[in-house]
């Protein structure tokens, strides 16, 4: 292998790891607030939200929350399984479930 492509690819490596190791190694030795860490807690579900949004209300680039969007639809049933069971995989294989339905319908 070329020795400049080699070079490459070491640099790309660290210059992907020195930014998500160093803010680890730097806060593990933090001992931070109760409220910070209760702040932090909302991240995940903030996130997951800013990513599952625009795919269950766009339908072609167009908000749509009518019966035929069969996204949002399988949406609800998802998420009470989700919220009932606190299960990843019963409200993922319930969501998969709900489009295939809703598709053959």
């Amino acid at each position: 292998m070329d020795k400049k492509i080699m070079l490459v690819i070491i640099g790309s490596a660290i210059v992907t790891y020195l930014p998500r190791m160093l803010p680890l190694v730097m806060l593990s030795k933090i001992k931070m607030p109760d409220l910070v860490l209760r702040w932090l807690s909302f991240v995940p579900p903030a996130v997951l939200s800013a990513l599952l949004l625009p795919d269950l209300l766009l339908v072609n680039q167009r908000v749509d929350f009518s019966f035929s969007n069969l996204k949002l639809l399988a949406a609800f049933p998802t998420l009470a399984v989700a919220v009932k069971t606190r299960s990843m995989m019963a409200a993922l294989i319930t969501g998969m479930a709900t489009v295939v339905l809703l598709r053959l319908l």
